[in-house]
Parts: C-alpha cells; sequence; structure tokens
C-alpha cells in the first residue's frame, strides 16, 4: 500500500493559512510556503502551479470550511428571528475556533489575487456565493422581506452583524469576549425582531 504524501494540499493549505493569518496575503508566497510547511519548492509548485492558484485554493477551501460550518444554521428554529441569531452566533463560534481562518476571511477574495484566478477557481467561488444567497433568500422570505431593505436587514442580522462583532478583536490578535457569541446573537434576534417582545 503506498504512503500518502508527506506534503499533501491540505497541510501546504495549512501552511498558507497561518503565513495569511500572520501576515496578510502578501505573505503569501510558493517559498514562504514552502519553508513554512518543510516542504521542497518542487512540492509546492506540483500541487499548484502558480501562486494564483495557491491563492485561490486558499481562499475557496477557507470558505467551504465556513459555509459547511455555518450553513446549517440558517434552519435551526422555524422562527426567521431566531435562526438568523442562531446564524450570527454560530459565525462568531466559527470565528472563534478557527481564528486563523477567519482572518483569512476578513480579507476579502480581491485580497487573495481574485482577479488572477482560473476560470474553475471562479465557477467554485461564485457556486459557493450562490449557495449563500439562496440561505439569506429564503431566510428573507421567511421573515417576509418585501423590500431590498428588509433583505438587506436579513443579511446584516445574519452575517454582517457576526463579522463586525470579530472584526476588530481579529485584526488587532486580541481575544474574542467571552460574551461574543451571545452579542452577536441577541443583535441579529433584535434587528430582526423590531424591539418586539
Amino acid at each position: 500500500m503506498p504512503r500518502p504524501p508527506r506534503h499533501d494540499e491540505s497541510a501546504l493549505l495549512d501552511a498558507a493559512v497561518r503565513l495569511a493569518a500572520a501576515g496578510g496575503p502578501a505573505a503569501v508566497t510558493m517559498s514562504a510556503v514552502a519553508r513554512e510547511s518543510g516542504a521542497p519548492n518542487g512540492s509546492v509548485y506540483h500541487r499548484f502551479p502558480q501562486r494564483a492558484a495557491l491563492m485561490a485554493e486558499l481562499w475557496l477551501r477557507t470558505v467551504a470550511e465556513f459555509q459547511a460550518d455555518c450553513l446549517p444554521a440558517f434552519d435551526a428554529h422555524p422562527e426567521p428571528h431566531l435562526a438568523a441569531g442562531t446564524v450570527a452566533r454560530q459565525v462568531v463560534a466559527w470565528c472563534r475556533a478557527n481564528r486563523e481562518r477567519a482572518v483569512v476571511l476578513l480579507h476579502g477574495a480581491e485580497a487573495f489575487g481574485k482577479a488572477e484566478w482560473s476560470e474553475e477557481h471562479l465557477r467554485r467561488e461564485r457556486e459557493g456565493g450562490r449557495r449563500v444567497g439562496e440561505a439569506l433568500a429564503e431566510l428573507a422570505g421567511r421573515a417576509g422581506a418585501t423590500t431590498a431593505l428588509d433583505v438587506d436587514r436579513v443579511r446584516l442580522a445574519a452575517i454582517g452583524l457576526p463579522l463586525a462583532v470579530v472584526r476588530h478583536p481579529l485584526n488587532v490578535g486580541a481575544p474574542l469576549p467571552p460574551h461574543a457569541e451571545e452579542l452577536a446573537e441577541r443583535s441579529a434576534v433584535d434587528l430582526l425582531r423590531g424591539g418586539k417582545p
């Protein structure tokens, strides 16, 4: 039985995540990933023919992990304001448990060279965006959203507010406050409930 490769794609991407979290997207170079992972340069180029492919895979894997953990929360409650609160709490919880990956997400796809990605990478990015868009649209429908303002309130409650809660601590390297999940959940619920008890 053949041995698994020592420097597989996952290990190289893990190294890229650490570099991006510590020094931003510019710190993710082919040679830096090789040094961080302990892999020969050739192993990095074997997995990723050019830096754009490395950057795209780094971003896409991070987004896929985030979505796999957070999208099920959209269906957690029949009441839309409670569902939004659960999503908001889960977003913060994921960021707490995956701090380096959360820092990657906060940079945004453009910071990881989206303009240079292949069509296949762009297709995968659009597919991920479509899944989130569908979940938000379904939640907005359940919340009775009929205007662009209403839809944006749902997006803010479920995604924007929890990211606002974590952004500053993650950007300055501070720990998330112990009440961060509760703050995100209560804020989301209150926003969609409109102050009603």
